[in-house]
């Protein structure tokens, strides 16, 4: 603050000295400016669409894992086991570029062993794992 006399008889008048107080400010915005572009704005998702039609089958090349009732495993309709799954898997899918495959549980199966499958899958190079629904009866 800086002091001066207005030249009136009443003796010496204050004037407040704002200019520092708009510096400050000025490099806030700056500052805030600068760093604003820099936070993450989160993690990309891919939103699923609606199917087309219900009677559509999956392309010949989709692998489709599914876990049935009993401990049963269908790799694309053919039946497997827990100790086959890991190397027919990994059999499939090393020449291919695409390592995508959906795994689809019943009802009455617990999410347990629909982990476990997904864990396989990934332990076979699968780099995409998609989860199918149930029939809805």
């Amino acid at each position: 603050m800086a002091i001066a006399t207005a030249g009136n008889k009443n003796g010496p008048v204050s004037d407040p000295n704002i200019v520092p107080l708009i510096d400050v400010l000025l490099v806030l915005i700056i500052i805030f400016m600068v760093i604003t572009p820099a936070i993450p704005a989160g993690l990309p998702t891919l939103v699923p669409q609606p199917p087309q039609s219900q009677t559509k089958s999956p392309a010949p090349d989709t692998i489709v894992v599914q876990v049935m009732q009993g401990g049963e495993l269908l790799i694309n309709q053919e039946p497997s086991n827990w100790n086959d799954l890991g190397p027919r898997l990994s059999d499939i899918f090393k020449d291919r570029a695409e390592k995508v495959a959906f795994v689809k549980g019943a009802e009455e199966v617990p999410f347990a062993q629909v982990a476990r499958a997904i864990d396989i899958l990934r332990a076979s190079g699968v780099t995409h794992v998609g989860l199918l629904p149930a029939a809805v009866h």
